[in-house]
């Protein structure tokens, strides 16, 4: 029995790639439920953001050929892709060790295209709640996931990986005000405040102070204020975007939030602008580049800036790994204990037995007796090694 994974990041496709693979939530729940009744297949965990797809799988070794193709057909079923290309051409496949140090990898958010952003934490826990609430997740998955986000949370504390943060809300309005030379003073419209992305966004902009900002509801509202934002309902948005300097839209929509043809009739004053898109799939049509001293910039195109960053934080990245691979190594012995915990309880059984008709001496040597003689001789070293250990644990207590 192992954990396996499935998995399409911003490492191995582009965004419009990427694109393809996204799913809507009520989706992501369906795919959970098919995945757990075909049989093979006995937990299963999806976590989906803007750089990434991962199906995180858990069932018997025996069928790990099944499961991985169950797993993937069952994913490339609910997929559309342009003509030409093929889907599968850009999944990857970890089992075992590499599946589970991969997860941990991503929960530190050192497989991120931002080395050390905050917000994948936050949706690797999302998508172990959301597996949990569809009844996809059991004890294999669920401890493999605590034992992860517990890690990733000692590297937050212990190391600098995120003591400056840079993240794909950071990055975004850094690219925003190195468009405009300066935002001090400009207005940002900013689309799905709501979401993880669009949360940061609206924090990082908030803790500058630098401009003014107008922030979409769904709801039905009359243009809510606080003293640091304004509200506008989203369906008027078209009608303030001739005032704005900045437009950044983070949404889960599957369509545009923002097309070029009304950009066009909706904007009447001559200035620069610029248009931020950091969904997947896009919410901005990228045509709006096309426009008279207007900037666009996607996902995909802060690579460079991320780049930097992660350079800069190799050092630290190096400890985060040995942070990591410890809590690994932890779960990696629960989940061998946790195996064989029949086989233990039958043996403590029969020693205990053993123990009340011939006494616990005679129990305990039968039982070291019988571990030599079943043992290969590697095998009675590596017990002896860890009987030594054991031992000096025992002294300290």
């Amino acid at each position: 029995m192992s954990i396996q994974l499935i998995s399409v990041s911003h490492k191995t496709a582009d965004l419009n790639i990427r694109s393809c693979f996204a799913l809507t939530k009520e989706k992501q729940i369906e795919y959970l439920e098919n995945m757990v009744s075909g049989g093979y297949i006995e937990e299963c965990v999806l976590l989906s953001t803007c750089n990434r797809l991962e199906v995180y799988l858990y069932g018997g070794d025996e069928n790990q050929r099944e499961i991985f193709y169950e797993a993937a057909q069952g994913l490339l079923r609910m997929l559309e892709f342009p003509a030409g290309i093929d889907g599968a051409e850009y999944l990857r496949f970890y089992e075992g060790e590499k599946a589970e140090r991969h997860l941990f990898m991503v929960a530190a958010g050192l497989d991120s295209m931002v080395m050390g952003e905050d917000q994948i934490l936050g949706q690797v826990k999302e998508a172990q709640q959301q597996a949990r609430e569809a009844g996809t997740i059991g004890t294999f998955l669920d401890t493999c996931f605590r034992y992860a986000v517990t890690g990733a949370k000692k590297v937050k504390t212990e190391t600098a990986l995120s003591k400056t943060p840079v993240s794909t809300a950071t990055i975004a309005v850094k690219a925003a005000r190195e468009f405009l030379g300066d935002l001090n003073g400009k207005n940002v419209l900013l689309i799905g405040a709501s979401g993880n992305i669009g949360n940061s966004i609206l924090k990082n902009l908030l803790s500058e102070g630098e401009t003014s900002i107008y922030m979409t509801t769904r709801q039905r509202c009359h243009g809510g204020e606080s003293h640091q934002y304004k509200e506008i309902p989203y369906g008027e948005r078209y009608a303030w975007l001739d005032r704005m300097d900045v437009v950044i839209s983070a949404t889960a929509s599957p369509h545009y939030t923002v097309t070029v043809e009304k950009v066009k009739k909706a904007l009447v004053t001559e200035k620069s602008r610029v248009f931020v898109d950091l969904a997947v799939p896009p919410d901005i049509d990228k045509r709006v580049r096309e426009l008279p001293d207007t900037g666009y910039y996607n996902i995909d195109d802060f690579a460079r800036v991320a780049e930097e960053n992660n350079r800069k934080k190799e050092r630290e990245a190096a400890a985060a790994v040995d942070i990591l691979e410890d809590y690994r190594v932890q779960f990696k012995k629960w989940m061998i204990f946790q195996k064989s915990f029949r086989d233990v309880q039958c043996m403590k059984e029969k020693i205990c037995a053993q123990a009340e008709t011939k006494g616990m001496d005679k129990a305990v040597s039968h039982f070291f007796f019988a571990l030599r003689e079943s043992l290969e001789p590697n095998q009675l070293e590596i017990f002896m090694e860890a009987l030594k250990k054991v031992e000096e644990s025992y002294e300290k207590d």
